[in-house]
């Protein structure tokens, strides 16, 4: 190498300092750019890199022909002008950097010796940046699939802790959805046996059997548009789903579940579609399981199992509720089947001198004998609390410790608690999970109260936000559960909130038991005959 004079042997050794206090390769090539251009006094200039399969530009200045990630060489340099190349480091060289002529005097040995010096030690900072980067990419593609069995696991988790079809739509529904953070999704699965089970979130797809035919050349996992039946992607389309797994059982087709756009404007990848087949894999054996675990259910014990959840349910209700002066409250309970796994309460607080009395309307996860056994436990963990805590919200609280600690992890129960005093009006509201409830003013205002916090028996030491309003004379307070606003019709249009506040409105100057009748009715009339899929569960309380 020529003599480097003492100050370029300072600049040279402030590069260097430079090129080697990153690892980011955009930093570094900016850098080296930027030096060697103002040292040749040019304004054109490229770097690039080899990559594994020949130089790619990967930074330019100037030169609007060469993007970057296009292929370079030396004649692709000389032919945009850039005649002045020099390898970046020695064989085998990393990369290459041209520039257009200089517009200095003639470059001296003195400064090739520099500039090649320079390109010698960007040549090891490259190639720390490059494989930095590397490994950067690798870890993430390493956590990425950690995260993706981690998923997968926790779903197969969740899975084998139920045995209803239904609960398994809804468990892979909910991760779908959280995955990807999509809010349309569509998820329909059929067995001749039991029917089909459809559950649907911001769209209304058609009934399944309606092109249950056409499925069952749909592939593992596809982007909607790749889709080679017209017919099924037209449907998809026009319902802006973007992808779809098909629940393939043995080597029928026995479903399929579909997602809408991710947000941001974020494509689907490969690995997204690998990750949603598997998914949609455990999901089929889970349908599967519960399938076979109905088959084998011997009907005559099935039978006594539901009448002894039944007896169980009947008794759990009140037979007459408690006469309070000043409201007029009336409570119904419809079980989808012989058992269900609703329940409603009214209790009074005898040992307070105001009379305060507690409405409840629960809703217990799943159905059958357990689902009676949980309404058993949250009847008389209520009764056992009342009147002991300081709050609404405490007694909530206490009940979740309880409820989690003599339950299994999959039962919880959604629960709209009101403490009031029908002296004064004044009530306290906690709702666990619940469906809104609804407060209809004498005004005609209608005040919708949501959830206060998670449902009851779900996860230890939770704390509930508490409520507090005050029931005027005319007001009407409506609590139900889910069977009521998702009423469904045969194509799933739901019966809805607002049907049932038009309702309470028209009939608020009847009898609380005369609202509840003309709330059914309209919702028989609504469904046409379409089979009851939940419980339908309704609690009126008229301040007169």
């Amino acid at each position: 190498m020529a003599h480097v004079s003492v100050s370029r042997l300072e600049s040279l050794l402030e590069s260097a300092q430079l090129l080697h206090a990153s690892l980011d390769l955009d930093n570094l090539l900016k850098h080296l750019l930027r030096t060697v251009m103002g040292r040749l006094l040019v304004t054109r200039a490229v770097i690039a890199i080899d990559v594994g399969d020949g130089l790619r530009v990967a930074m330019a200045r100037g030169v609007s022909e060469a993007p970057v990630g296009s292929r370079f060489d030396a004649a692709r340099a000389t032919s945009l002008g850039l005649p002045q190349q020099m390898p970046i480091g020695v064989a085998p060289a990393v990369g290459l950097l041209a520039t257009a002529p200089p517009a200095r005097p003639a470059v001296d040995d003195e400064e090739r010796a520099f500039l090649e010096a320079l390109l010698g030690i960007a040549a090891t900072g490259i190639s720390n940046a490059s494989s930095h980067a590397q490994a950067t990419r690798l870890n993430r593609d390493l956590d990425r699939k950690i995260q993706e069995l981690r998923t997968l696991m926790e779903l197969g988790r969740a899975f084998s802790r139920v045995s209803e079809v239904e609960e398994v739509a809804r468990i892979f529904g909910l991760t779908l959805a959280g995955q990807w953070m999509v809010t349309r999704y569509a998820i329909a699965v059929c067995r001749d046996t039991f029917g089909t089970i459809s559950r649907q979130q911001g769209v209304k797809l058609p009934p399944l059997s309606t092109y249950m035919e056409a499925l069952h050349n749909l592939p593992e996992a596809s982007l909607v548009s790749d889709l080679q039946d017209g017919e099924v992607r037209a449907m998809f389309e026009a319902h802006r789903l973007q992808v779809v797994f098909s629940l393939r059982s043995g080597e029928q087709v026995c479903g399929f579940a579909a997602l809408g756009a991710r947000p941001g404007g974020q494509t689907w990848t490969g690995a997204d579609l690998e990750l949603g087949a598997g998914m949609a894999a455990q999901a089929v054996v889970a349908f599967d399981n519960c399938w076979h675990l109905r088959e084998m259910l011997d009907k005559k014990q099935y039978e006594k199992e539901l009448a002894v959840a039944a007896g169980i349910q009947q008794g759990l209700f009140p037979s007459v509720l408690p006469k309070l002066a000043g409201l007029d409250v009336a409570a119904m309970n419809r079980p989808a089947q012989q058992v269900g796994g609703d329940y409603y309460d009214v209790l009074t607080l005898t040992d307070r001198g105001d009379d305060a009395c507690l409405f409840c309307v629960a809703d217990v996860s799943g159905k059958g004998l357990a689902a009676s056994l949980l309404m058993s436990t949250i009847q008389a963990t209520l009764r056992a609390l009342l009147g002991r805590e300081a709050s609404l919200a405490e007694l909530a609280c206490r009940a979740n410790e309880l409820l989690f600690a003599t339950t299994p992890g999959s039962k919880y129960a959604t629960a709209a608690l009101v403490l009031a005093h029908p002296a004064t009006g004044e009530c306290r509201y906690v709702s666990g999970g619940h469906t809104e409830t609804l407060l209809l003013r004498a005004s005609g205002e209608r005040i919708w109260m949501g959830a206060t916090g998670v449902p009851l028996g779900l996860f230890p030491g939770m704390t509930w936000e508490e409520l507090s309003f005050t029931l005027a004379s005319g007001d009407v307070l409506v609590l139900y559960s889910d069977g009521v606003s998702e009423a469904q019709t045969a194509v799933f249009d739901e019966f809805g909130p607002e049907r049932l506040a038009d309702i309470v409105e028209r009939q608020r100057e009847r009898l609380s038991a005369e609202i509840i009748d003309a709330i059914v009715a309209a919702i028989d009339a609504f469904v046409e005959g379409a089979p009851q899929f939940d419980d339908i569960t309704l609690m009126v309380i008229r301040r007169l």
